[in-house]
């Protein structure tokens, strides 16, 4: 074996048997690579669609170094490279055919990778979003907190649970179709989610939660429709799933918020989230239609 090779497969348990450690060893800037492989490996190579996404990493001496995944014909999504490590994955994913139309990545990896990809492709970059990726410390009530109670979203629930993602994803506009016959591919389907309601049983907020994996979970969506936004809510249902994470077994409980939103950003503070990275999603434009399969 080479001394410095990225190895490639769309077999989650060789890639969890080879990476796993390297992934559970920083599970909070891994969070999205250890559910994405959780969900492979729970639900089958066709979780995310027709076809299997690919997994790789980076052995150095029989050491993984770094590793990425590529969802069914989507972006990469590597963990920390440096320069040299950036630039041999993209000679690497060219040689092999892969024409991407992102990466979302750490920013300093998006960067160095970004160019690295330029230099190769001769494609441009631009930003489309910056995330902060924050993970909880001391969890602090908000005050006042708002009458009501948390509780699981039930079966019969389904539909109006369904038709409040589908309003989620407009507010953060994600290009998905969320509805019966989608639903399962879709990355809100893995999540137990929680409502917030009033005294009189009326869900006013919810907050999804990732399955426990690799000792950490990750929140994801919290949303209040917006009538009903600025009451304390999103705040509520935050700590109701975050203090069930942690009671659950949870070492570490994560979730993303939107870098230029400071509502929420301000929010997630108070009630004990700390930033610890920011995440940057480029896009990537050709000057011609590249010559290679997705």
């Amino acid at each position: 074996m080479l001394s410095d090779q990225w190895l490639l497969t769309d077999d989650v348990d060789d890639h969890l048997a080879r990476a796993g450690d390297f992934l559970r060893s920083d599970p909070v800037l891994h969070t999205t690579a250890l559910s994405v492989a959780e969900k492979v490996r729970t639900l089958g190579s066709t979780a995310y669609g027709p076809q299997a996404p690919v997994f790789g990493r980076l052995e150095s001496d029989g050491e993984v170094r770094a590793a990425f995944h590529r969802l069914p014909g989507g972006g990469l999504s590597p963990t920390a490279l440096t320069p040299e490590q950036a630039d041999g994955l993209a000679a690497h994913l060219l040689s092999l055919g892969h024409a991407l139309p992102h990466v979302t990545a750490e920013e300093s990896t998006a960067n160095v990778f970004a160019e690295a990809w330029q230099r190769h492709t001769g494609a441009a970059y631009s930003p489309r979003v910056r995330l902060r990726l924050n993970r909880l410390g001391t969890l602090t009530p908000p005050d006042p907190f708002p009458e009501g109670r948390g509780r699981l979203v039930g079966e019969p629930e389904h539909e109006h649970l369904m038709q409040w993602c589908r309003e989620f994803a407009a507010d953060v506009e994600e290009d998905v179709t969320i509805d019966a016959d989608t639903w399962a591919g879709t990355r809100f389907a893995e999540k137990h989610y929680t409502y917030w309601e009033t005294p009189d049983g009326t869900p006013v907020s919810m907050a999804g939660v990732n399955p426990l994996v690799g000792g950490q979970v990750r929140i994801d969506p919290v949303y209040t429709p917006a009538h009903l936004r600025g009451r304390g809510y999103a705040g509520a249902v935050t700590v109701e799933v975050s203090r069930a994470a942690r009671a659950a077994g949870a070492q570490e409980v994560v979730l993303y918020t939107n870098a230029a939103n400071p509502t929420s950003n301000a929010l997630y503070q108070r009630v004990g989230y700390v930033p610890v990275a920011e995440i940057v999603v480029y896009d990537f434009a050709y000057p011609a239609a590249p010559d290679v399969a997705g």
